[in-house]
């Protein structure tokens, strides 16, 4: 049996991406053969095996295509002629509204992926989403095929790397780090996170910082975003822009709490990734955030900036009540093991093989 996985675009260093190749090994090394095939290949995973394709294959009925949904894609149209299973792994795609104000591209590719996704809801045997609020959105869009939840496959022995040292001695000074990680992208709402950190250095501690981690998706938002730093007249907010995994690494070692104030997430690695490095989370609850997180972290309701500032000095200020939001983020973390997440999977592509 032969199991192919497609996605429009494998990215180097985004969270589809490393699922997809997380998912190749884990299949590899059960004895299945694999390819991964893609219309563009990013050239630093020359590694990856990943075929570079124009149009979808004639596979075999007993082969299974598993199709990473993560926005709009030409190949969707060419599926009906396949023979394989069709399996969706849903990650979700962002509502285009976000992006109307900054990108009038990015806008049309997010408005189409959303339209097509309601399109092709006949399309597949089965859907494999990476939380239960993608999956409630499949639902929602009419899809009727067997849909399970299985989390984003993240190997996190990677994690356990040695850090960029010039960047953690630069910074394990004693100030509060406060730090966001992912793509500077409209519906992550870094303006919120900007919002509270100038409200928490201004009435509750001076000596902190805010680092912003990751690469633009639109430059005229993270220029509105500058912009916002200077009106607010906050010191000590970084930008990092699109920077190598031992310097992310090491932003993560000085980090005193990770503050996500983001509104559409399909599942949000970043916050595994904090529990990995036993980082309190204050998280707004929304999306995807609330089924990644479980009883871990700090939820708060809205963006209010004051209330997010109170819980960052809380989780800072009361040692007891920071080592019980670190315990049942080690306890989450374990839910999302590469061993326990991978076996889900595994059995999922058993069931997938008996329709």
């Amino acid at each position: 049996m032969n199991i192919f996985q497609m996605v429009p675009n494998l990215a180097f260093g985004d969270a589809v991406g490393n699922d997809i190749l997380a998912i190749d090994r884990l299949l590899r090394a059960q004895g299945y053969h694999t390819k991964i095939m893609a219309k563009v290949v990013d050239p630093k995973l020359k590694s990856a095996r990943a075929e570079i394709i124009k149009e979808v294959p004639r596979l075999n009925k007993n082969d299974i295509l598993i199709h990473h949904l993560a926005n709009g894609d030409e190949l969707l149209k060419q599926l009906p002629v396949c023979d394989a299973k069709i399996v969706f792994r849903f990650h979700n795609i962002t509502p285009a509204e976000y992006y109307f104000p900054y990108d009038a591209n990015v806008y049309s590719i997010c408005k189409k992926g959303r339209e097509q996704l309601k399109e092709v809801n006949s399309l597949p045997d089965y859907c494999i989403a990476d939380s239960d609020y993608n999956k409630q959105d499949l639902v929602n869009l009419g899809y009727r095929c067997p849909i399970e939840v299985n989390p984003v496959l993240v190997p996190l022995e990677d994690y356990d790397k040695q850090p960029n040292k010039a960047v953690v001695e630069k910074y394990n000074d004693g100030w509060v780090n406060i730090i966001f990680v992912g793509r500077i992208a409209p519906n992550k709402k870094q303006e919120d996170v900007i919002k509270t950190f100038s409200w928490y250095k201004k009435h509750l501690n001076n000596k902190s910082r805010l680092f912003l981690v990751g690469g633009d998706s639109t430059v005229k938002y993270t220029q509105r975003l500058k912009e916002y730093v200077e009106f607010l007249g906050s010191d000590d907010i970084y930008f990092t822009g699109k920077i190598p995994f031992v310097d992310i690494l090491a932003y993560y070692r000085i980090a005193s709490v990770f503050l996500c104030m983001s509104e559409h997430e399909g599942f949000c690695v970043p916050l595994v990734e904090a529990m990995k490095f036993h980082i309190p989370i204050v998280a707004r609850s929304s999306s995807a955030i609330p089924y990644t997180l479980g009883n871990a972290g700090v939820i708060i309701k809205d963006n209010n900036p004051v209330i997010a500032s109170l819980a960052i000095e809380r989780v800072l200020d009361d040692e007891s009540f920071r080592n019980t939001i670190i315990k049942r983020q080690d306890e989450r973390l374990s839910y999302f093991s590469y061993d326990n997440v991978g076996s889900q999977f595994l059995r999922i592509i058993d069931r997938i093989r008996l329709i």
